[in-house]
């Protein structure tokens, strides 16, 4: 299966329809997949759905695909970084549903282990497990949570090779390997190719056999919050 593509429109061509389920790989504006994010917003693909930690900012990440109105919800646990998303949020222009950052991450690797649900006491009590599912095991109460299965996954890598194996890079990991496990097709954008046997087995971090299509490109690797201090005299 030829998993190379020479862009990030061609990685999606014929992937993209209006009123999708996309998981989004990336923390904060560590580790995103920027390049297909902006083909996304190209291609003018609507009313969107997706699963993702947050929503970048303003005019970056994903926030670029709510500049544009092309996302209809978001399920994401931290959106504080973006002016634009409280905007729409609190006009009633869009839906969210948060989740905690750890039931997130599971709700994706389980649809990628192909497990439909699972219970966590995480946000018993809260408005988190309004209208859901409790059951007591051991004396303790939990909440049934769903996988999420995406229609599609796109997640930013470090190297991959032509099979679609890939490395992350440090903090860069975050979401992108539970996000890369629960879509029916996964897009990977990543930083170099290299030639099957090249990597190490034991340094991948998602399997090839996740991953359907691979591009590579250049980054601009944003800081969301840069701080320093003065410099001593």
């Amino acid at each position: 299966m030829k998993k190379v593509y020479p862009n990030a429109a061609a990685a999606l061509d014929g992937l993209l329809f209006d009123g999708m389920l996309i998981a989004a790989g990336g923390f904060g504006l560590c580790g995103i997949p920027e390049l297909l994010l902006s083909a996304i917003r190209d291609a003018g693909t609507r009313d969107m759905t997706f699963a993702s930690n947050n929503a970048g900012v303003d005019d970056f990440g994903i926030g670029i695909l709510l500049q544009t109105r092309q996302v209809k919800k978001m399920i994401s646990s931290y959106v504080g970084e973006n002016a634009e998303f409280m905007r729409q949020y609190l006009a009633g222009e869009l839906e969210i549903e948060f989740n905690p950052q750890g039931t997130l991450a599971e709700r994706m690797r389980a649809a990628g282990a192909g497990i439909p649900g699972f219970y966590t006491k995480t946000g018993v009590g809260t408005v988190i497990a309004e209208g859901k599912e409790h059951k007591d095991f051991n004396g303790q109460t939990y909440i049934l949570e769903t996988g999420i299965f995406a229609d599609l996954s796109i997640i930013k890598a470090w190297k991959a090779d032509t099979t679609g194996n890939l490395v992350f890079r440090k903090t860069a990991r975050n979401f992108n390997v539970p996000a890369g496990m629960c879509g029916k097709v996964c897009v990977a954008e990543v930083e170099e190719i290299v030639e099957p046997g090249t990597l190490d087995p034991d340094t991948i971090h998602l399997p090839g056999i996740y991953v359907h299509r691979i591009v590579q490109g250049d980054h601009e690797k944003r800081i969301e919050q840069r701080t320093t201090r003065k410099k001593e005299a």
